[in-house]
């Protein structure tokens, strides 16, 4: 008798318990639908992303961004288009186009450009309601690789991170969409297509550590930005992060949010210093209006509060407590 021969149509599959088929269909659904999300998203945002050229004294530089308003205006990163001296967008279809640089803040990392091109926009959404672990999709132009999708999800909130002038940016999002040099700039999108943040960083050797810009501090900056070609600011002298308060806080003493801003650091000699503030003390309220998070603090110290008496609510321990400082313009 002949040695035995097996193949590969003779391998008879297990049977499948309807338990097992259940799950496999579930899979196959939860893929599907994971899918449509992602294609749904690029859809929407895709055609408002450009292919941003500069030319700076330093070289040539390449980076991405997204046009914002129906009038042309285009959100991207300062570092992209910082001292560039020429400045050209490619859209989608392989149209090129001059543009400008409208206003640029090293400081968020933040920048707006406007082409008189007109391109499909795509408005800011909020940054406010992200939750760790939430699809996310990242559009841009990595290392030459125009229009290049990535998706990941949001690893953390409420990073913060130095931008190259040496401040510290707060509210940063971190996620594992991939990113490239050449990312810089462009969209971060959720779920619905909307554009939650503007990717700015990577860690380099790292895997999966990328950081956006908020859209909620994005859409404060470029409103200045086109109004004013910069931002002007105030300082107190505080470094913080969102803190989430107890309930029996908040209904205690009325506070307008569940959250404050936890204050990390206070700075030696500085206005919040010297009117009392500690670190661990947490911010509800600045010159009447509710602070719940870093970009609240943000957007009300602007230039006009330089050398004006605000007053301050801070939570310590159990107590509510209020103090009175004076913001100084802050250093260019």
């Amino acid at each position: 008798m002949g040695a035995l021969s097996w193949l590969e149509g003779d391998v008879v599959p297990a049977p499948v318990s309807p338990e097992q088929e259940l799950l496999q269909q579930s899979d196959i659904q939860l893929l599907d639908a994971y899918s449509r999300a992602v294609v749904g998203a690029v859809q929407r945002v895709g055609p408002a992303v450009v292919h941003i050229q500069v030319r700076q004294r330093r070289g040539d530089g390449t980076g991405s961004g997204f046009v914002f308003t129906p009038d042309g205006f285009i959100l991207t990163n300062s570092h992209v288009v910082h001292g560039a001296s020429e400045v050209h967008i490619s859209t989608p279809s392989g149209e090129r186009f001059p543009a400008e640089v409208v206003g640029d803040d090293p400081d968020t990392d933040l920048a707006v450009i406007r082409s008189a091109q007109g391109s499909p926009s795509v408005p800011l959404g909020s940054s406010r309601k992200l939750v760790v672990g939430q699809l996310v999709i990242a559009i841009g132009n990595p290392l030459g690789f125009q229009h290049t999708v990535t998706a990941g999800v949001v690893s953390a909130l409420g990073r913060t991170m130095r931008s190259r002038s040496g401040r510290l940016i707060d509210g940063v999002i971190q996620t594992d969409a991939a990113l490239n040099p050449g990312n810089s700039g462009g969209p971060l999108v959720d779920s619905q297509g909307q554009v939650i943040g503007v990717n700015t960083a990577t860690i380099m050797g790292a895997q999966g550590i990328c950081f956006a810009i908020g859209a909620d501090t994005a859409e404060f900056v470029a409103s200045r930005l086109i109004r004013d070609g910069r931002i002007r600011r105030s300082y107190i002298g505080v470094t913080g992060q969102a803190v989430a308060l107890h309930r029996r806080l908040v209904r205690y003493y009325e506070l307008p949010f569940p959250s404050g801003l936890l204050v990390l650091n206070v700075v030696p000699a500085s206005p919040a210093q010297n009117a009392g503030l500690r670190e661990r003390d947490v911010v509800v309220r600045f010159a009447g209006t509710p602070v719940a998070n870093v970009d609240d603090l943000h957007r009300l110290l602007t230039d006009e509060r330089s050398g004006v008496a605000c007053e301050v609510e801070v939570v310590r321990g159990t107590e509510l407590l209020k103090f009175v400082l004076t913001p100084q313009p802050r250093a260019e």
